[in-house]
């Protein structure tokens, strides 16, 4: 069987895309991204006082989509787990998850059935290292931010701590949704995501007041996507490419006056 024209360009682009995210994601990254997540790895062992037995649940957001929060949480999660650590990946940003494309599955059953009441075992194999088990978000609920900040999901945190060293929270942005903000009580730190050419000043400063409000524990901001080979017109280069507008209201079911003059600023 032979592939001409459209179908040919789609097998090239999916072998493209594919490359393009196994490079970034665990094993397959360069020595000085497997560097500095190992560095960040070695920072939030020793920012997070022992629990007497139980594990560390750490939660990482930004103030703002695509700033690489989830590749964020998924290699540090991988690189935790290759150094011994048995170590849980929840996929929490159940209005747009993408750990789940960005591993490459689409489990239905996970976290939001878990929320709503529904018995069975959502933990799954990452595929990255034997050592890293995933919790999908499951099928997208039309509550996020209610189910999140119940106590089911406190004694969900609670029941993983016991039984892995390391909990990896996958979480919305802090200026789009609430869900980071009622989750962080449950937390025991958070870690936030800038990217290069794409965070404002104006939206890390309210991110993190609104964190400081909520009086979550802060465990630092990780400074994402700088390449020292990009020019100084790198930054509306990246909005021009990728949409930064659009993808930004689409985290909103409606979308208000207020943010959408935040988004011209």
């Amino acid at each position: 069987m032979k592939l001409f024209g459209k179908e040919m360009n789609f097998f090239k682009k999916k072998q493209e895309e594919d490359k393009k995210r196994a490079a970034v994601l665990g094993r397959f990254l360069d020595f000085a991204s497997k560097e500095a997540y190992n560095l960040l790895r070695t920072n939030i062992l020793f920012s997070i006082a022992d629990k007497q037995g139980k594990g560390k649940v750490i939660g990482i957001t930004s103030s703002i989509p695509h700033e690489g929060k989830s590749y964020t949480a998924i290699n540090l999660a991988y690189s935790l787990a290759k150094e011994g650590h048995k170590t849980l990946l929840i996929s929490a940003d159940m209005r747009k998850p993408s750990i789940e494309n960005t591993i490459g599955i689409k489990p239905k059953f996970g976290l939001s059935s878990i929320l709503v009441g529904e018995e069975g075992d959502a933990v799954i194999p990452s595929g990255l290292h034997d050592n890293l088990m995933l919790l999908p978000a499951g099928i997208i609920p039309p509550n996020p931010s209610e189910l999140l900040g119940t106590e089911r999901m406190k004694d969900l945190l609670d029941k993983c701590a016991e039984e892995y060293p390391y909990v990896i929270v996958d979480l919305p942005p802090v200026n789009v949704v609430a869900d980071a903000l009622v989750v962080s009580k449950f937390l025991d730190g958070i870690v936030v995501i800038v990217r290069h050419g794409m965070t404002r000043r104006k939206e890390l400063v309210e991110a993190i007041k609104k964190l400081k409000y909520v009086q979550a524990h802060i465990l630092g901001i990780v400074y994402n996507g700088y390449n020292h080979g990009r020019g100084k017109n790198y930054k509306g280069s990246y909005y021009k490419k990728y949409g930064y507008k659009k993808h930004y209201s689409s985290y909103y079911y409606k979308d208000s006056k207020e943010n959408k003059n935040k988004e011209n600023k």
